[in-house]
């Protein structure tokens, strides 16, 4: 789930257009909270989305709770929201004119497990994922709630997993992102590793606002002795 960020302007024209029911896969109306959290979570929307109530701090997508916040305020309802997420989930940008990350296509972010092989993560029903992820970013995205505060992670590959895993192919790691570079091709040294984390560079964003120093140095070293092993 990447893009730009929403504003309420762009968040009343979505809805016009999911309303309408035209080339959007239809109205959305039910979805588990509690499944749709978990799909969340397993298909590593939080790499790049922050959604307090996730315990999530992706930046490289909008801020999930920031993009709702204004609108609720406004009287804008979770009903409304889950047809914006549905839309956005099902039908992304996948191209910017920015240059920045697009979103990926509803075939790569939730795969139907009739399509894959191995133990890649899936789904047996692809609307029903799109509808539970759909709910329950609706009911709690800006909110203002958010799940006790547990400790950030210190190690490495769940720096990694957390941050990295949805742009990045790792084998050490599982992970199969497309969006930067494959780091078993690249083996970055930790010395530009740290670089990349540090300041980032084109669409990669910069870490250092978001992890401290331990953590990008425990993931640059983590990232130059596993790439390519």
């Amino acid at each position: 789930m990447r893009g730009a960020a929403f504003s309420s302007s762009v968040c009343a024209a979505i809805v016009i257009f999911v309303l309408g029911g035209c080339g959007t896969g239809g109205y959305t109306d039910e979805g588990s909270q509690g499944a749709g959290k978990q799909l969340f979570l397993d298909a590593n929307c939080g790499a790049c989305h922050t959604l307090a109530d996730a315990g999530t701090r992706g930046i490289i997508g909008p801020n999930l709770d920031d993009a709702f916040a204004q609108a609720r305020v406004d009287g804008m309802t979770s009903e409304t929201f889950t047809q914006v997420v549905a839309a956005q989930i099902r039908f992304p940008i996948e191209e910017t004119s920015t240059g920045t990350p697009g979103m990926p296509g509803v075939h790569e972010t939730l795969p139907e497990c009739e399509e894959v092989e191995g133990g890649v993560f899936c789904v047996r029903d692809q609307d029903r994922a799109v509808s539970d992820i759909a709910v329950y970013v609706a009911a709690v995205a800006g909110t203002g709630t958010a799940p006790p505060e547990q400790p950030a992670p210190t190690d490495g590959k769940s720096i990694f997993t957390a941050n990295c895993a949805q742009c990045h192919v790792l084998a050490a790691a599982d992970t199969s992102g497309t969006i930067g570079p494959n780091l078993d091709q690249s083996k970055p040294s930790k010395a530009l590793a740290t670089e990349r984390v540090t300041n980032g560079q084109g669409v990669m964003p910069s870490f250092k606002n978001s992890l401290d120093a331990a953590q990008i140095e425990a993931v640059a070293e983590y990232v130059s002795s596993a790439a390519g092993r």
